[in-house]
């Protein structure tokens, strides 16, 4: 490889460690702000399943359509990907979980609802029918952003289309930790294992008005509260992801710039081996 070749590797590493370098600053501007919000989400997310599976309990006997339990024949799968790339393995990881939910079920007996152009991308090319898509924000998630994907779900749900509804998405650690995770939204189940409460149990209001007003915004709740871990999780693997990109395009300039010393000290080298050479042939 000659001398030039080496000085154009050279420029173009370069402009591509300022590249990532720059979004590797963006993703983590954007990651504490992302992370913040999935922190605040996760205690109320948490509380409303723990009185959520309270109440099921507790209301045995009660009917209402996002409590009825039936054979799976039919379910409904919420992925969370992204809408764009240079993630690392962040979005095939939340592919790759969604695979295995979905391991041994037929295709038609299957309804994705799917967030961010990485999770329509990825199931375009299989059979699996696609009830809705939506793309996912980067910033300032708020509970308008997963409306439709909630009322979408309710009414698969309600209407006896899917006997159960299944999210997907990944939940934050750290910045260089994400956990592709799975969970069963509907029909809410109580914790197995856990004992039947006793007693008389007072609603007011009603226990019927109560599961009625709490069940739809449990349902909001829990969508939001894997939107804004998925994205947290889709910022901090950005981050790692670029970080990692810039150390290597360091590596390799560093690399290339030894080898256009050898190089250039080698053609010195040589011209002063044709200068002696020439000198003495006119002795």
């Amino acid at each position: 490889m000659g001398m030039r070749d080496i000085r154009t590797r050279i420029k173009v590493v370069r402009n591509i460690e300022k590249i990532t370098s720059a979004m590797k600053m963006v993703a983590a501007a954007r990651l504490k702000k992302a992370q913040n919000k999935a922190e605040a989400a996760r205690p109320y997310a948490n509380m409303m399943s723990l009185v959520m599976e309270s109440l099921s309990r507790a209301s045995a006997g009660i009917e209402h359509p996002l409590l009825e339990v039936r054979p799976e024949e039919n379910i409904a799968v919420i992925v969370i990907g992204a809408d764009r790339g240079l993630a690392g393995s962040y979005n095939s990881n939340v592919m790759r979980r969604t695979i295995e939910l979905l391991r041994g079920r037929d295709e038609q007996s299957v309804r994705l609802v799917l967030l961010g152009r990485k999770s329509v991308n990825f199931f375009r090319k299989r059979k699996y029918p696609v009830a809705a898509t939506l793309s996912v924000p980067t910033s300032n998630v708020g509970f308008a952003d997963i409306r439709p994907v909630a009322a979408k779900i309710r009414d698969l749900f309600e209407s006896k289309e899917v006997d159960a509804v299944y999210l997907v998405y990944s939940q934050f650690v750290t910045a260089m930790t994400q956990r592709p995770t799975a969970i069963k939204l509907l029909p809410i189940e109580p914790s197995v294992g856990e004992e039947e409460p006793g007693g008389e149990f007072i609603f007011e209001p009603g226990a019927e008005v109560l599961l009625g007003r709490l069940l739809p915004r449990y349902v909001d709740t829990q969508i939001y509260r894997a939107l804004v871990e998925a994205v947290a999780s889709e910022h901090g693997a950005r981050m790692t992801s670029m970080s990692a990109a810039t150390k290597n395009a360091g590596e390799m300039i560093d690399n290339l710039t030894l080898s256009y010393n050898k190089a250039r000290q080698a053609a010195i080298t040589k011209e002063i081996s044709e200068i002696v050479s020439a000198a003495e042939a006119l002795k």
